[in-house]
């Protein structure tokens, strides 16, 4: 894995553990903004991998370089700080074993990204599309559920654009 920087959002998890998610920015040109280097920013120590999203069937649906928030300081800021998120970025958070209730919140957000819930077989089991808050919204009434041991976010409405689906399987190295 590599160190880079990361731009965030954060997200709480019931049961009292934090949780963030990761957001897409939007350059204006409909990528996602895919004229930023990721990651950067706030999460320039942050260590990364690289995740790719399989059909059942092992057809490769899509792929970003996520940055990992694997603690609970990681967890709690998500993407709150990122001004922007290119199509090819993500973040990536881990939990030591599966947890059966999380919810990710769009706190301090300012563009919309899918939180894609996955279980501890790395199978997905649950995915968002969380659209921005709206004007005079903090992002914290928008809750999105799910359980697993990891939490993709990868910029708005990437899965529909990847035809990734509920059973789709997530590949990468810690």
């Amino acid at each position: 894995m590599r160190r880079r920087r990361l731009l965030g959002l954060a997200a709480v998890a019931t049961a009292g553990a934090a949780a963030g998610c990761l957001g897409g920015g939007d350059t204006g040109d409909g990528t996602g903004g895919a004229d930023i280097e990721w990651p950067s920013g706030t999460y320039a120590d942050y260590e990364t991998t690289t995740v790719t999203v399989e059909s059942p069937e092992g057809e490769e649906r899509g792929s970003v370089t996520a940055a990992i928030a694997d603690d609970g300081k990681k967890r709690l800021l998500g993407l709150s700080d990122a001004e922007a998120l290119p199509e090819d970025g993500g973040m990536l958070f881990v939990y030591d074993a599966p947890r059966g209730s999380l919810t990710y919140v769009m706190r301090r957000m300012s563009f919309g990204i899918d939180i894609v819930f996955v279980d501890g077989d790395r199978e997905i089991v649950r995915i968002h599309n969380a659209p921005e808050p709206g004007p005079n919204e903090d992002g914290e009434e928008q809750q999105y559920d799910g359980s697993g041991q990891y939490v993709l976010e990868v910029p708005y409405e990437w899965t529909d654009r990847h035809g990734v689906e509920v059973g789709d399987s997530l590949r990468f190295d810690l």
